[in-house]
C-alpha cells in the first residue's frame, strides 16, 4: 500500500512537471491518486524531492542532482572512454528521449526540435560541454551521456555510459507565495482522509472475524449428556422395588 501511494504520489508530480524518469506503476490505488491530486502544487514538493531522491539512487549513471530555476541554464560534461564512435544525451530512466547526438567521425551534431536554439556545445571530438540554456519544469529528469562502438569481433554496436550524467530538476521560480497556507489544509485533509480510510478497514475486519466466530460456533455439534453413575443406580433400585 505505501509503495503503490508513493509511486502514484510520483507520478502526479510527473504530471505537474513533466519529469519522463519517473516509473508507471499499476493503478490498484485509486484512494492515493484522489487523495493526491486535491493537493496544491507546493504540497507536491516533498513527494518530488522523494522521488528523485529515489531515482537517483536507482539509476546508476546519474552523479549528482543540479537543481535550477526556470530560466536558468546548465552544462552538462560529457566525457568519453576511449575510441568511441558516436555520442547520445538521453533524457529520462529508460534513456526514452534523444536530446543530442554527435558523430565522432564527421562531427555532425543533431539537436531534438525541443531543445533547437537553447542548446549550445562546445567539442573536443566526443569530450562534449552541452549547455542547455532556458530552462523549464518540463526539462526536468536524469540526463545520461550514452557512448557507442561497433564491435566488429561481436557485429554489433555497444553502449556505455560516460562520465557527466546529472539529474536536473528545474523549479518554477513563478510559484505562488500563498501555497505554504493552502498546504497546511490539503495535508490535513490527506490525513483525516488516510485515517478514516484506516480505521474503516479495522472496524471491517473486525466484523467479519465476529461474523466468523458465531458462524463457527453454531455450526459445532453439541456434545452428549452424560447420566450420572449415581442417578442410573437409583432408577435400577426403583425398577427392581415394582
Amino acid at each position: 500500500m505505501v509503495t503503490c501511494c508513493f509511486l502514484h504520489f510520483c507520478l502526479v508530480v510527473g504530471v505537474q512537471t513533466n519529469a519522463h524518469f519517473l516509473l508507471k506503476s499499476d493503478i490498484s490505488c485509486e484512494l492515493c491518486v484522489t487523495v493526491t491530486a486535491i493537493m496544491s502544487p507546493a504540497c507536491l514538493k516533498l513527494p518530488l524531492i522523494l522521488c528523485l531522491v529515489w531515482t537517483a539512487v536507482a539509476h546508476a549513471g546519474v552523479r549528482g542532482v543540479q537543481w535550477r530555476e526556470s530560466g536558468g541554464s546548465i552544462t552538462i560534461q560529457c566525457r568519453s572512454p576511449d575510441n568511441q564512435d558516436s555520442l547520445d544525451l538521453r533524457l529520462g530512466l529508460n534513456e526514452e528521449i534523444q536530446v543530442f547526438h554527435r558523430d565522432g567521425t564527421s562531427g555532425k551534431e543533431i539537436i531534438v526540435k525541443e531543445f533547437a536554439g537553447r542548446l549550445q556545445t562546445n567539442a573536443k571530438h566526443l569530450n562534449v560541454d552541452i549547455l542547455i540554456k532556458n530552462l523549464s519544469p518540463n526539462d526536468t529528469g536524469p540526463y545520461s551521456c550514452s557512448y557507442k562502438k561497433y564491435d566488429t569481433s561481436a557485429y554489433q554496436e555497444v553502449t556505455t555510459k560516460g562520465d557527466g550524467s546529472v539529474l536536473l530538476v528545474v523549479k518554477d521560480k513563478h510559484a505562488g507565495k500563498d501555497e505554504p497556507k493552502k498546504c497546511g489544509q490539503d495535508v490535513i485533509l490527506v490525513c483525516v482522509v488516510i485515517v478514516g480510510a484506516m480505521l474503516l478497514i479495522i472496524i471491517t475486519g473486525f466484523v467479519i472475524w465476529i461474523v466468523h466466530k458465531q458462524n463457527r460456533s453454531r455450526r459445532s455439534p453439541k456434545k452428549p449428556r452424560r447420566v450420572a453413575t449415581n442417578e442410573v443406580y437409583e432408577e435400577m433400585r426403583g425398577t427392581l422395588r415394582h
